[in-house]
């Protein structure tokens, strides 16, 4: 799909997308919980979808209608076949729940998703001399996994403990889980387990870096809407940064979404060339290097992660900001996009199928004008996004 943007300033009031990321873990939960969980405010993007299909393979009945889910936990029938599509979320928070099988399981995907590193889970499969054979397009594994001590990586992603989380409090024996420094992405774990806590399964954390699990849990139905999302949010609110009036509603001030922070971090923009961390929230990374491209720039640090996402993020938006006429320098763990003034790009910009890279660079087009290739990637997470771009006055076109 080709997005032609026109250079438009937003006016008027949005409501947040719904959080991704609390979808996924409810959606999960309600999966374990035996009996009947309702969540409420979802979005029907890919990744979402994704992991509805892969809770229906846990043996989910879930019936999926206006934005409402009704899952049926252990009321349906069981597959040995997760299809994650692209979603990294949807992989590794059920890859250790297949590990709960003796029997092999495959959890499928795109190239690109495969390519991103599961050393964690490998590690916790070779220990255990569990299977664990990665391929083009998928992995298979085969349990049952032990309860036990668990010492892991944390500079990788947090999701590989989401996953664990989910799966320990269901073993027989008490688990403990020792994070190895440094621990990147922690409010994510955090809203894995306040989300845990709705469905009656409960995570001490003695200090930062531990977590123990009790065995024998039982997860509990549910019911509860889904949050607004943050990491999207920060899109919409961008556009009133750059001469827009736009107001975002549908966010809980007291989430426990880490990407919240990204309101602190456009006041410095909005200041002058700040330096930012992006280790705890490396999604906002491309919206933040369009902000300081459109304004005084910008130093990102903790970027390293950002190689390993739906694209390379760091030099995938290093070269279309190259097109608006914007330098960056890159490092191996942080970037600098300089200050300079913005040029209608002569070339369309690349999506380069990834979701927050269309929305980042669509973010400057409402500036310059200009063509988006690939403007289908919003579907992974935010199916509505250039709808709602029309309805705040960006004149949009999509073909």
């Amino acid at each position: 799909m080709i997005a032609r943007i026109q250079p438009s300033r937003a006016r008027g009031t949005a409501a947040a997308p719904p959080s991704k990321s609390f979808a996924h873990r409810a959606l999960i939960c309600a999966a374990l919980a035996k009996g009947k969980s309702t969540i409420r405010g979802l979005s029907e993007s890919e990744d979402i979808l994704a992991t509805v299909d892969c809770a229906r393979a846990l043996g989910a009945k879930v019936a999926l209608k206006n934005g409402v889910a009704v899952v049926e936990g252990g009321a349906g029938t069981p597959s040995n076949r997760f299809p994650c599509r692209e979603s990294g979320s949807t992989l590794r928070f059920f890859l250790p729940l297949c590990l709960l099988r003796n029997t092999p399981c495959t959890l499928s995907g795109s190239p690109r998703l495969l390519e991103r590193p599961q050393d964690v889970f490998e590690t916790v499969c070779r220990e255990q001399k569990l299977k664990f054979a990665h391929r083009v397009c998928e992995i298979e594994v085969c349990g049952p996994l032990s309860s036990g001590v668990f010492r892991l990586r944390g500079d990788l992603s947090s999701q590989f403990f989401t996953g664990l989380l989910f799966a320990l409090p269901l073993l027989s024996g008490e688990s403990r889980v020792e994070i190895l420094p440094p621990f990147v992405s922690r409010p994510y774990l955090d809203l894995t387990v306040d989300v845990l806590g709705r469905f009656g399964v409960s995570v001490g954390m003695p200090d930062p870096l531990t977590l123990t699990v009790s065995g024998g849990q039982t997860y509990r139905p549910a019911d509860l809407p889904v949050e607004g999302d943050w990491s999207n949010a920060a899109f919409l609110d961008a556009l009133g940064l750059l001469g827009g009036n736009v107001t975002v509603t549908g966010l809980n001030p007291e989430t426990g979404q880490g990407d919240r922070v990204y309101r602190d971090f456009y006041r410095q923009l909005a200041a002058g060339h700040p330096t930012l961390d992006v280790s705890d929230c490396p999604d906002l990374a491309p919206v933040l290097m369009s902000l300081g491209a459109a304004l005084h720039g910008v130093t990102l640090k903790g970027t390293a992660r950002l190689r390993i996402k739906e694209s390379d993020r760091g030099a995938a938006m290093a070269a279309e900001l190259a097109k608006f006429g914007i330098a960056t320098d890159l490092a191996a763990d942080a970037l600098t996009v300089r200050a300079g003034t913005l040029k209608t790009p002569a070339e369309p910009i690349c999506g380069h199928n990834d979701h927050r890279v269309v929305m980042a660079c669509a973010t400057l087009l409402t500036l310059t004008g200009g063509e988006l290739a690939g403007a289908e990637a919003v579907r992974k997470s935010y199916p509505d996004y250039f709808e709602t771009l029309r309805k705040l006055g960006i004149e949009v076109e999509t073909t």
